[in-house]
């Protein structure tokens, strides 16, 4: 695997704007956490918003839309998209909600199933289940791999896979971390992981708006 997460290249088998509190910009994130805001990223991504909270040290490094698939990369302040320890991963997968066959967690189960083809000795995976996501239907899960190749390095990954089925389109919000080498399945820490999610909601899909910019007060006030 040479330059992107294990997560974003089994999405792309499958197949931005930052909006944060008060309109500041991205170089005053630290600033406004210090002062007490919430800081989210509001998404624009097909058919509606995507909303999360950005989690503390972690910058954009990468965000492409080719054809009906959307991708954005972050990583930890001073990591790049071809060296990290962790990244925080944000897909769109366009018309695809319409198919009753593609569930949030039929997504979920297929970044798993890429996850062991990549190591099958060492793949392990957990559902954390279904939950509601905007009234929309989502799923949780952790995959990851004790052992895989990035380039000359050798590495374990987990990944936290949150998975929403939208209105039209279908949508995740993952964050990986790459960790030493283990030459068996890991046992990951639900506590860690569970925290993780917590730190990255709320998580919301809302309605574009015609004629809303940035900061998408829609979104940001819809309960």
């Amino acid at each position: 695997m040479d330059r992107v997460t294990l997560v974003s290249v089994v999405l792309a088998s499958l197949v931005c704007s930052f909006a944060m509190a008060e309109e500041k910009t991205e170089g005053n994130i630290e600033k406004l956490r210090e002062q007490g805001y919430s800081v989210h990223v509001i998404s624009p991504i097909f058919s509606q918003l995507v909303m999360f909270s950005f989690p503390k040290a972690f910058q954009m490094v990468f965000e492409q839309t080719k054809g009906d698939y959307y991708l954005r990369e972050a990583v930890l302040e001073g990591e790049t998209v071809d060296r990290w320890s962790q990244m925080i991963t944000v897909s769109g997968l366009k018309g695809v909600a319409a198919n009753p066959n593609v569930t949030p967690r039929f997504f979920a189960e297929g970044i798993a199933a890429g996850f062991k083809r990549a190591c099958p000795d060492t793949f392990a995976a957990k559902g954390f289940g279904a939950i509601k996501i905007s009234g929309r239907d989502a799923f949780v899960a952790l995959a990851s791999c004790g052992t895989v190749q990035s380039g000359a390095n050798k590495h374990s990954e987990t990944a936290l896979v949150v998975a929403i089925q939208g209105t039209s389109d279908l949508y995740s919000i993952q964050w990986a971390e790459r960790e030493a080498v283990s030459s068996r399945p890991m046992t990951p820490d639900q506590a860690k992981w569970t925290d993780r999610f917590n730190k990255l909601g709320p998580i919301k899909v809302c309605p574009r708006v015609s004629g809303e910019a940035a900061p998408y007060p829609s979104c940001i006030n819809q309960k």
